[in-house]
């Protein structure tokens, strides 16, 4: 007869509030980023963000502790559009700078033009397009964290991109190899 090896399951320790800054506060600001448009606002996002946290637990259950953050951070982001929607139409006039500075005249033409595509994109777009594209998460995460349908999740970023084509296939065509 065999021996039995009891593999008991162990839920993760809690994080402290440090472990969660460090673990999640650069993909919270990006995404507050997209959102704002300025790195000001999201800074102060984060900041209110993570304050927020610090007076309440995590509920039990949570099984993705990505995925409830930033289902926190959207409803906060929200919060502050509904606040601030007359200061955001200017703002949007100038897309924010996304990506690093280009050395390579054609990769900062490329860099340019993202953002002003980005920029041009429907709010609902380009978070989906942000979360799915830069923060790596799934439709399913996706739809969880915008309390969205999870179709819906996929045809808006369908739509981000079919978007983001169009805008950007004539720089393409311009730049690519013959």
């Amino acid at each position: 007869m065999r021996p039995v090896r009891e593999t008991a399951y162990r839920m993760p320790a809690t994080p402290t509030l440090p472990e969660l800054y460090d673990a999640h506060a650069a993909g919270l600001f990006h995404y507050f980023t997209s959102f704002t448009g300025g790195e000001a606002d999201a800074k102060d996002l984060l900041q209110e963000l993570f304050i927020k946290l610090d007076r309440q637990s995590i509920p039990v259950g949570v099984l993705n502790l990505r995925a409830w953050l930033l289902r926190l951070a959207h409803h906060h982001a929200i919060d502050w559009l509904r606040k601030h929607r007359v200061r955001r139409r200017a703002e949007e006039e100038t897309p924010p700078e996304i990506f690093a500075a280009q050395e390579d005249p054609d990769q900062a033409e490329l860099a340019k033009r993202l953002t002003q595509a980005l920029a041009g994109l429907p709010l609902e777009q380009r978070s989906v397009a942000q979360l799915k594209l830069w923060d790596g998460l799934t439709f399913e995460e996706i739809a969880e964290v915008q309390g969205i349908p999870l179709n819906t999740a996929a045809s808006r970023y369908r739509y981000a991109l079919e978007k983001l084509r169009s805008e950007l296939r004539p720089l393409y065509d311009e730049l690519k190899p013959s």
